[in-house]
């Protein structure tokens, strides 16, 4: 039995071409959706574009000289068994055309391969996360102790003031998107000038938006409650559900960091371990 020609590389790449572009149309039908239109960013609308432009400009590239000529070749004039013959021709090249041409499983697979490695969910960076979570809120007040401080109550500031290392990030990103606040009840100036050295020596007033005067000292509880109200923020982060109460009815949004979760909260607060977690930085 005479074995069929083997296909020669041209023949190869058109094939696998065909079958990229369908893959691409597939996929970009699912992207394009009305569920996930919302979730493409700058830069994957870019890459779907660099690769229809590819396709393009390879299928162009590859397509025989044969092709160019017959398609610039003048019309004749022709009888009608001619035109009967050609629209018969015209026919079977269109169905051929429909019908899928033969490929091995392997060739799928490699294509599939290809696409779903091209189309694969870009990971959002921490800056993204942040102003998705914030609901790209202008302003952000933010207690100090147990949120961005190691310490939990006023007496602890009264020895010692340590950073979180671990909120740095966080902290850096809110001050990109937002103006942040800083809160904290202290019960001597002394606390009130290891916190500020503290945040110093972390370099939170170097390396972000944050400024010395936006941290605030007050004596009481409910002195750093009429901060919040004064300040009017989109968002105000504490540990005190007290507080996170209180100022449900006034404040857009909060933030409960606790490692209990409270048995009522209102819908517009949030609770979560941590700031870093609430971000998904741990």
């Amino acid at each position: 039995m005479a074995e069929s020609p083997s296909p020669s590389p041209t023949e190869e790449i058109v094939r696998l071409i065909k079958r990229l572009s369908a893959y691409v149309a597939f996929k970009m039908s699912s992207l394009f959706s009305t569920s996930s239109i919302r979730n493409l960013d700058s830069r994957s609308i870019g890459a779907i574009a660099g690769l229809a432009i590819a396709v393009i400009f390879t299928w162009r590239a590859i397509r025989t000289p044969g092709e160019h000529r017959q398609r610039r070749q003048p019309k004749r004039r022709i009888n009608n068994a001619e035109t009967s013959s050609a629209a018969a021709a015209a026919a079977q090249s269109n169905v051929a055309s429909v019908l899928p041409e033969f490929s091995s499983p392997r060739e799928d697979n490699a294509v599939q391969d290809v696409v779903d490695q091209f189309f694969q969910p870009v990971k959002p960076t921490l800056g993204q996360i942040v102003r998705q979570k914030l609901s790209e809120g202008r302003k952000v007040t933010c207690r100090l102790l147990g949120v961005i401080l190691e310490e939990t109550s006023p007496e602890e500031l009264q020895k010692q003031a340590t950073v979180r290392s671990s909120v740095l990030e966080v902290l850096l990103e809110i001050t990109k998107y937002s103006d942040l606040y800083l809160m904290e009840r202290v019960l001597d100036d002394e606390s009130e000038a290891k916190v500020l050295q503290a945040l110093e020596n972390a370099g939170v007033f170097t390396s972000g938006g944050l400024v010395k005067d936006k941290v605030l000292f007050c004596s009481t509880e409910i002195g750093r409650t009429s901060f919040v109200r004064q300040l009017e923020p989109d968002w105000h982060i504490d540990t005190n559900p007290e507080i996170s109460t209180q100022l449900a009815r006034f404040i857009k949004y909060q933030l409960h960091v606790s490692t209990v979760k409270p048995e009522r909260t209102a819908p517009n607060v949030f609770t979560s371990q941590s700031i870093e977690q609430f971000f998904g930085c741990v």
